[in-house]
């Protein structure tokens, strides 16, 4: 048995598969308890849970939100909640207008930014009115044989130290908060995330914090006062020492210990559905978040 909480399908702006696809691997992996996590979207919920109980596999509904805490953007991943309420399709609406709006925006930025050549016709050719992506743009660019050449692209090219995810690495360097084509959105209060999960029956449980506190760990204690259920220490973004940092956390305020591999796809290969480097006892993680599930599903019904 094994258990992957963190994945993403088409109905993420980065991912790939569709559901049905997703849940195959997960079987084809022997891993039979997942969760599909979209970007602030719970479009495949549904169907991904019918297309599992199909298959033997448990799909547990879940989402990705995006949110903010003091000025740094955070992930918050939600589990076992009521994915049919319209507050789920308000929040995806929210953050797509955003985007799109910021689509072109992103494409100046990196224009003006760099000496790179954008192809920002192709860009939005590909991007056939959805978003515009910081990977889309950095797959088009890294296609470009005249940019080769260019020393801003050697890490990413093949040899290269960030070759193992070249597009998402460059998202990361360019496109993500602090960079020089970052731009600015309006996400949920971190506080207010947890609460719309909670008020749905759900469990709240802070992403990949390796990831995103990067060199100020503790900050996790003042998200641990917000009111998160969990931490997801065990992560493909995790350092031992971070998952042993979270993990110590986690235990010493009672808070459930998820394992997430955040499967995008193509976009981030060297990630393969249900495989952790760490060894997880699967088992306890997946008995520990149903019972906080069922234990805050009882508490809704009072």
């Amino acid at each position: 048995m094994k258990v992957d909480l963190h994945m993403h399908s088409i109905y993420s702006d980065d991912g790939e598969l569709l559901v049905e696809k997703i849940v195959d691997l997960a079987k084809n992996n022997n891993t039979s308890v997942i969760a599909i996590t979209d970007h602030n979207s719970v479009k495949g919920v549904t169907k991904a849970i019918e297309y599992g109980k199909k298959k033997d596999v448990k799909v547990i509904s879940g989402v990705e939100l995006d949110c903010t805490y003091n000025g740094l953007n955070l992930h918050l991943l939600g589990y076992g909640f009521d994915s049919s309420l319209p507050i789920f399709n308000e929040i995806y609406d929210d953050v797509f207008r955003q985007e799109i709006a910021n689509s072109e925006e992103k494409i100046r930025l990196i224009q003006d930014s760099t000496d790179l050549e954008v192809d920002k016709d192709k860009i939005l050719k590909l991007a056939n009115g959805q978003i515009v992506t910081g990977e889309l743009i950095g797959e088009v660019i890294l296609e470009e044989k005249n940019n080769h050449k260019n020393k801003l692209l050697q890490p990413y090219l093949p040899g290269g130290e960030k070759d193992d995810m070249p597009f998402v690495h460059f998202y990361w360097d360019f496109f993500s908060q602090g960079k020089i084509a970052y731009t600015p959105m309006e996400f949920l209060d971190f506080s207010n995330a947890i609460k719309i999960i909670k008020d749905a029956g759900g469990i709240a449980v802070l992403a990949h914090p390796g990831n995103n506190l990067k060199s100020d760990k503790n900050i996790v204690h003042e998200l641990i006062k917000a009111g998160i259920d969990g931490i997801e220490v065990y992560s493909t973004y995790h350092k031992d020492e971070d998952t042993e940092f979270f993990k110590k956390v986690a235990e010493e305020n009672n808070l459930i210990i998820t394992c997430g591999t955040d499967f995008h796809g193509k976009n981030k290969p060297n990630i393969k559905l249900g495989n952790f480097r760490q060894n997880i006892d699967f088992e306890k993680i997946n008995h520990e978040l149903q019972s906080k599930i069922d234990e805050r599903n009882n508490q809704n019904k009072k």
